[in-house]
């Protein structure tokens, strides 16, 4: 059998990012005094290595700028000189304790960075919600900042039984299951009376389709004799007639 009447062929590849992450703690010990520092000023924290760069965090108590004043405003700053900007994602947030567990940052914007061009966030933390919170403990408070810095991209080819990324779902067929109920009259736990003639079905899927079978058979209107029979009049059956999962006989439609 030739190649174009068998099976078609299939390839796959993959662009990958290489990248390197880690976290620094801040700690701002003795916050009320720091809201001293004029809107507009900064107080820089150590700088730090974290993914093969140095960095430092520049902190505003009382906003970067006139329309921030009641806000902390928190930037990331790369202490270092760069030829090629440098690609990375970082997030604030405030630390109430230690842990390994780094959050995501897929949601997070890629920034290129050059040589002490600083991103982040002008708005961080309103100062009133911050002094209200159960963040700030004994005048102090911590924040995190988490970096991922992307090294460079590469191109791969992946396994040829790779499978695809996508999944084919089926059209739903839960009318046919919910009909195959009705048929079967399996698990049916309530018996109309429409005339001469009675039928089967079920209590929940009544109440799901239509409000006033969800009064009628669990509300304050239940109705029903000891056998479960609830009767039914020339108002109902058209209420009936328009919950497509019953079948009523034929002279009552």
């Amino acid at each position: 059998m030739s190649a174009a009447a068998g099976k078609p062929s299939r390839s796959a590849s993959a662009i990958i990012a290489s990248t390197t992450s880690g976290c620094h703690l801040l700690k701002i010990d003795g916050y009320s005094r720091t809201k001293g520092v004029p809107t507009g000023e900064r107080i820089k924290s150590r700088s730090f290595t974290l993914g093969g760069h140095r960095w430092y965090i520049a902190y505003h108590p009382n906003g970067s700028g006139q329309q921030y004043a009641d806000c902390i405003s928190l930037f990331l700053v790369l202490d270092e000189n760069v030829t090629t900007a440098m690609k990375a994602q970082h997030k604030f947030s405030v630390a109430d304790e230690l842990t390994d567990q780094a959050p995501s940052l897929a949601s997070q914007a890629v920034h290129n960075h050059n040589s002490q061009q600083r991103w982040g966030n002008a708005m961080f933390m309103k100062r009133a919600d911050l002094e209200k919170s159960a963040h700030l403990k004994d005048d102090s408070f911590t924040i995190r900042c988490d970096i991922l810095v992307i090294m460079d991209y590469r191109a791969e080819d992946l396994p040829k039984d790779t499978p695809p990324t996508f999944v084919s779902v089926a059209p739903s067929d839960l009318h046919q299951h919910l009909g195959d109920l009705l048929k079967t009259e399996k698990g049916a736990d309530v018996v109309f009376q429409v005339g001469g003639h009675t039928f089967a079905a079920h209590r929940c899927v009544l109440a799901a389709r239509s409000p006033v079978f969800s009064a009628e058979l669990f509300g304050g209107m239940k109705e029903g004799d000891t056998a479960g029979v609830v009767r039914i009049d020339e108002r109902r059956q058209r209420c009936l007639r328009h919950c497509s999962v019953l079948r009523i006989p034929t002279p009552y439609r």
